[in-house]
């Protein structure tokens, strides 16, 4: 690789700010916009001003709904930053954009400590082998417990935080923090909001604690990192660019988690988050090759290292609408991509090209004649390209993994009010489809409904605010309903004939089908044992189509079938009929239905992990409350001077939990869910279900 490539890189930084909703992660983005020089004006979610949460839903709302992106400068370094939503409702946005980034800072509630979407985010930045740098925000509020949030990290998440900063006072008194690796306390000047940063000698007071807390830090590094533990074990005492250098290697390898403290919304600590993310996140360069399969033989390994030179390999992680054209946000792990230029998509099959290259800062956009690889940019003129693709050159094909998405676990009617906007209500439901992984559309083949699902309340009628003010759509809603699915316990098989004249052409066959249980593949998996002299190889595609349009499962069940693994045993037509797709996707279909419902069907119910924190005052009313919704408490633990409930709860029981919680614990008690899979629905609930 040529020098200039190599320098360039190592100076580039692509990084996440991920947490549980509330933790501050907006407010950390607008202060790291506004110290390195990004915004010149410093922008506060209470007051929808949030550069980062640009869409007029997050405006008002005071949350993030989609993942923003923007480039700054610190130190020298280009840093690439994705702002990511909090809210579990969203959380297709932070699993799209850990996919793509080589480093996140993962923010956590100094009060609450490590709370239920603190969990999901970290358990998604394992998946993508993401080394993560934390701050522990809010040490400003009254009951922030630095020493506790560690270590709930260090208990819940099964990890090793490093702390390299420890806070002066908590709650009002919070006054600055001192840097445990230089031995410096940083004040931050109230005159120009924390611009200001001011290093000092600690003082005399804390000296003792700073000496422990630092001999701490020292002895994880040198366990931690070899070039630290070599040099120690020879008698060496690590300066301060030996502790850095050991603490860098052990982050890039995921064994410690460098842990900051401060309080965001007062502008205490931000800078140093610049600086951990400079000096112990990776460069493209350290994130180092990706590995692919070659679309043509799925078993051979391909590898792309991060070299501009190399072939062309990048992802698209995330689809926009927009009235000039969709905007394909895109990440490019090796070779160079230049404006105007075909792209070859190996699930499509086709050539895509890009028009224009967009550097985004929130929904402010920047024209770039090329991207390199390690660069994060937007494509426009992308026709067809979807969330996962690769996009690589036609020369050298390669297949990147793509992204694991949740199924979506609540669903509402909707239809246009007019016949006018019937048309505009299935474009714009095409595009939501299209834009959001975790949204989706279908018309009931029971009742001629079209039914939209998503991950919650929040999210669905985030959706519907968008189709009528953003898309022009007008449409009537349904009540929002529990999204079930079906499954199967045992094994059936079936046989069924189809037998009818068409157009004076007799259309006739007979096929066999196997349905069995099938734990974890997500859908309905197909597969095909037929011998071609009983099934022709141009039919069994009909076969597979009858399957997949079965709607999923037994008869009177509306809701789709996962986890299941249809097989084609068998099939016969008439010989001296030519074989008939038609008559085979028909009678594969009914074979399917039969051999579902031999196969003893079980209704599911999307199951939501559920973590509510409460005074203890109130603990014994809302246990009362979540023992009559079919909850299943786990764990029942005092932390601070509040109990921090866990459990299973059936989403069908959950509605309307915000309004209860609130009103059993005077306001004081706050709750948490996401989605934990699907469960069998008891016996006695699902009879009210038909």
């Amino acid at each position: 690789m040529p020098e200039k490539h190599a320098r360039d890189l190592s100076s580039v930084r692509n990084f996440g700010i991920v947490a549980h909703i509330d933790a501050g992660k907006t407010t950390l983005s607008e202060r790291l916009l506004f110290y390195t020089g990004k915004e010149h004006q410093m922008g506060e979610v209470h007051h929808g001003t949030a550069k980062m949460d640009y869409l007029p839903e997050e405006q008002e709302r005071g949350i993030t709904i989609t993942a923003a992106a923007t480039t700054f400068h610190w130190r020298g370094h280009e840093l690439h930053l994705i702002d990511t939503p909090g809210h579990v409702d969203f959380t297709a946005e932070v699993e799209r954009s850990l996919r793509v980034l080589d480093g996140a800072v993962v923010v956590f509630d100094a009060v609450n400590g490590v709370e239920a979407q603190s969990e999901t985010v970290w358990r998604q930045a394992t998946r993508y082998h993401v080394p993560r740098c934390c701050f522990v925000n809010k040490m400003d509020r009254p009951g922030a417990d630095f020493d506790r949030s560690v270590e709930s990290i260090r208990v819940r998440l099964h990890a090793l935080p490093a702390p390299i900063t420890m806070p002066v006072g908590r709650g009002e008194d919070l006054s600055g923090v001192i840097d445990l690796v230089t031995r410096e306390l940083l004040t931050f000047s109230a005159a120009d909001q924390g611009r200001t940063v001011t290093r000092g000698p600690v003082p005399a007071e804390l000296e003792a604690e700073v000496e422990v807390r630092r001999q701490d830090l020292v002895d994880l590094v040198v366990e931690h990192s070899e070039a630290a533990g070599e040099k120690f074990l020879a008698g060496e005492a690590l300066t301060v660019d030996d502790l850095k250098a050991g603490l860098r290697q052990a982050t890039l390898a995921a064994k410690l988690f460098p842990t900051l403290c401060g309080a965001a919304f007062k502008n205490v600590g931000v800078q140093t988050v610049l600086d951990a993310v400079v000096d112990y996140l990776p460069s493209p360069l350290e994130a180092g090759a990706i590995d692919g399969k070659d679309p043509a033989k799925p078993s051979r390994v391909e590898h792309r290292e991060p070299d501009p030179d190399g072939p062309l390999c990048a992802l698209a992680f995330k689809i926009v609408g927009d009235s000039h054209g969709d905007l394909t946000f895109t990440r490019v792990y090796s070779g160079t991509l230049t404006q105007g230029q075909g792209l070859w998509n190996p699930r499509l099959g086709k050539h895509e090209r890009a028009m224009r290259l967009l550097r985004m800062h929130a929904n402010e956009r920047e024209a770039v004649e090329r991207a390199v690889a390690g660069d994060i940019v937007a494509l426009v003129g992308l026709k067809e390209t979807a969330t996962g693709d690769t996009l690589c050159d036609k020369k050298a094909p390669i297949v990147l993994e793509s992204m694991h998405f949740p199924e979506p676990v609540m669903s509402m009617r909707i239809e246009p009010k007019t016949n006018a906007d019937r048309d505009r209500l299935a474009e714009a439901l095409a595009r939501l489809s299209r834009e959001d992984p975790t949204f989706r559309s279908h018309v009931s083949p029971d009742t001629g409904e079209t039914l939209i699902e998503g991950m919650g309340e929040l999210h669905l009628e985030v959706l519907i605010h968008r189709l009528v003010r953003d898309l022009g759509v007008a449409a009537n809603v349904g009540k929002p309903r529990v999204a079930y699915r079906q499954t199967v316990a045992g094994v059936g098989e079936a046989a069924f004939t189809f037998e009818r004249q068409i157009a004076s052409k007799t259309h006739l066959a007979t096929v066999t089908v196997r349905v069995a249980s099938a734990p974890g593949t997500g859908g309905v998996g197909f597969k095909n044992e037929a011998r071609p002299d009983r099934v022709p190889v141009g039919c069994v595609a009909a076969v597979e189509r009858g399957v997949r349009g079965a709607s999923g499962g037994a008869a009177g069940f509306a809701w789709p079938a996962i986890d299941v693994q249809a097989t084609l045993l068998d099939g016969s037509t008439h010989e001296l009929l030519p074989p008939s797709e038609i008559a085979f996707e028909a009678a594969a279909s009914k074979a399917y239905e039969q051999a579902f419902e031999a196969a003893t069907p079980v209704l599911l119910e999307p199951a939501m992990r559920i973590e509510v924190h409460t005074p203890n005052a109130y603990t014994g009313n809302i246990l009362a409350d979540l023992n009559r919704r079919r909850v299943l408490i786990e764990s029942n633990e005092q932390v601070g001077d509040g109990r921090v409930l866990v459990g299973r709860a059936p989403l069908s029981a959950m509605f309307g939990y915000s309004t209860t919680v609130r009103s059993l614990s005077e306001g004081r008690a706050g709750y948490s869910m996401e989605p934990a899979g699907y469960e069998p629905v008891p016996p006695e609930v699902a009879k009210g279900l038909f």
